[in-house]
């Protein structure tokens, strides 16, 4: 399979940049009149994915929806990966783990490793354990094609607290984030590298669409990661065309 980064670029050039999320929370499956279960958020992420698969760059289904409602909710989003793929479009699972040593090998054999029901093409991850800490992952995704989203500046208010703090030498959390993020697109893309060549490394970024000039604030620089940026927060959340000028 080829390198996330190198089909991500793709399906954008071809499709343009939309990520639509599929979060089938309960007052949404009200307003559609699904019950609130298991059945329910798979014929919402269903009804989504025959709307828009094929038709957009990738999907994002949150998977705490799913799990919520137990094995058959997770049973439900293995079916919605599935058929997500099937389509053509990416599918980024959006389960923000973050974990050490085997325990984090053991969330990336479960979302990354080919064969796995619950491995899309991406998964979002959290780095505050370190960003070290997510190498088991960061290995497997690039071993099968697949990538990854790390929490960097997220659209959330509280985030701010960890994410704006800066440590001895000044420099802020978020910035030691992307800057290693970039670090391992730029072993990906060097010569020899599982994605030679290619222009977009497989490591991205989650970058709210609503933080406004947080990143130049605290200099972050996003361009400097060469790899994808995930900028949840357009729609319900708020943020427009506006709000996405002011944050890239």
């Amino acid at each position: 399979m080829r390198p996330f980064g190198a089909r991500l670029a793709a399906a954008t050039a071809e499709h343009g940049p939309l990520c639509v999320g599929i979060d089938p929370h309960a007052s949404l499956l009200d307003a559609w009149g699904l019950p609130d279960s298991a059945e329910g958020v798979r014929r919402f992420a269903l009804t989504v994915l025959e709307a828009v698969g094929g038709r957009v760059a990738a999907v994002k289904p949150q998977a705490a929806f799913f799990e919520r409602h137990g094995s058959a909710g997770v049973a439900a989003l293995e079916e919605v990966v599935a058929a997500g793929r099937d389509t053509g479009t990416l599918v980024v699972v959006d389960a923000k783990r973050g974990d050490i040593g085997s325990t984090m090998g053991a969330y990336a054999d479960a979302f990354l490793r080919d064969g796995s029901p619950l491995a899309g093409d991406a998964l979002t991850v959290s780095p505050y354990l370190g960003f070290g800490s997510l190498q088991p992952a960061v290995d497997l995704a690039l071993a099968t094609g697949r990538g990854l989203f790390v929490l960097a500046l997220t659209s959330n208010p509280e985030g701010a607290e960890v994410q704006h703090a800066r440590d001895a030498d000044g420099v802020a959390v978020a910035d030691r984030v992307a800057r290693a993020a970039g670090a391992s697109n730029a072993a990906e893309l060097a010569d020899g590298g599982p994605a030679a060549g290619e222009a977009l490394g497989s490591i991205g970024l989650v970058v709210g669409a609503t933080i406004g000039d947080a990143a130049a604030r605290l200099g972050v620089d996003l361009a400097a990661v060469r790899g994808p940026l995930l900028a949840p927060g357009v729609g319900a959340q708020g943020a427009g065309a506006a709000e996405l000028a002011a944050v890239f």
